[in-house]
């Protein structure tokens, strides 16, 4: 049982009171079934797990820590720590209630001395594209500010398949950290300010890039905008952490046994625009939900599967449901691109942006 659905039962047995004297009146009484359902869900009440318990079940590593089969090195600092794939994804799906994703992370880098689940915290999400080698030969003609309005127009245009369909809308409000690139140490990193529909509080999607031999390593970090003069404070930190292995490592391409990525460090930072990711409102940027909070128990059937922080534990954010096509006859169409699962799909490289 996951701890969201602990939390949910010891929340369900807190009404079994008031619903048992409801069903004093004979004209209310149960079936058997429900019944049984009842006790079911009573009795799972007793498997909840406390945050404290949560936090104390993860298993946090410090210093060198080594990613997948020897192909990077994270040199942690002692402000830093680290959790593998399978606790990274219960954080960030247990404890912050993102979607699980298919694929789950290398592992999670979070700030020492700070609870998970705190309003505080934040984290970094490390995860490997095995896309080949990236040619950094550009990095010095890269206009940044052409770009940005490029990708502002992009989204613009992304907006009005959006709407015609059901979707809020969502601006790149600008860059947040312009991006900046590591020659010597090819690490690029760099931040967007993302607004979501007419939400108040803007969106933080800050990301790093490390070129190896044979692909990038994705370094994400989960924040929020106000954490952004924190989160750069900590960036040459997990920038200095990062480096691949002997055998992974740029300077060791070798033309003759190595793929070429087909693009280069401007479709990094560009990423996918993506106009028709029906998915991308809801999901957010695999922001932190707190499912600690006391919820109404009536209606536990969110309309977004991520959610956003919010200034107050009791504001839900509510998106449309993705629309499901009508049956229709069979015929030839351009095949509409998949569904980003989070914000962080759209800084993946896509074959029609080659930049």
């Amino acid at each position: 049982m996951s701890i969201k659905d602990s939390i949910l039962a010891a929340a369900l047995a807190a009404v079994l009171p008031f619903t048992s004297a409801a069903y004093a009146n004979p004209e209310t009484e149960p079936d058997v079934a429900e019944v049984s359902e009842e006790v079911t869900e009573s009795e799972d009440s007793a498997q909840y797990i406390s945050p404290e318990e949560f936090v104390a079940s993860l298993e946090f590593k410090t210093g060198r820590v080594v990613l997948g089969n020897d192909l990077a090195t994270l040199n942690l600092p002692d402000s830093l720590v680290f959790l593998d794939g399978e606790n990274a994804q219960r954080l960030l799906v247990d404890g912050w209630g993102n979607p699980p994703d298919d694929v789950p992370p290398l592992g999670m880098i979070l700030p020492a001395g700070v609870s998970p689940l705190a309003e505080e915290s934040w984290g970094v999400t490390v995860e490997y594209e095995d896309s080949g080698y990236v040619s950094d030969e550009d990095a010095a003609d890269i206009d940044y500010g052409d770009m940005l309005k490029d990708m502002q127009a992009d989204m613009r245009e992304a907006n009005t398949w959006r709407e015609e369909n059901g979707y809020e809308p969502v601006q790149l409000v600008g860059w947040a950290a312009a991006p900046r690139y590591d020659a010597e140490g090819k690490k690029l990193h760099w931040a967007k300010e993302l607004k979501f529909g007419d939400s108040e509080t803007n969106t933080l999607n800050y990301n790093i890039r490390v070129l190896g031999r044979k692909g990038v390593l994705v370094l994400n970090f989960v924040a929020n905008m106000d954490q952004l003069a924190e989160i750069e404070a900590n960036v040459p930190a997990v920038l200095a952490a990062t480096e691949f292995n002997p055998g992974q490592r740029y300077a060791e391409f070798d033309p003759d046994l190595d793929t070429v990525a087909a693009y280069g460090l401007g479709a990094l930072v560009a990423g996918k625009v993506a106009a028709k990711t029906g998915l991308l409102a809801m999901l957010l940027v695999l922001l932190k939900k707190f499912w600690f909070i006391p919820v109404v128990v009536i209606g536990w059937l969110f309309k977004r599967i991520g959610l956003s922080r919010k200034d107050t534990a009791s504001e839900e954010a509510s998106a449309p449901a993705a629309p499901v096509a009508a049956p229709a006859e069979v015929k030839v169409e351009e095949p509409v691109q998949a569904p980003a699962q989070t914000v962080m799909d759209l800084n993946k490289p896509d074959d029609a942006d080659k930049r």
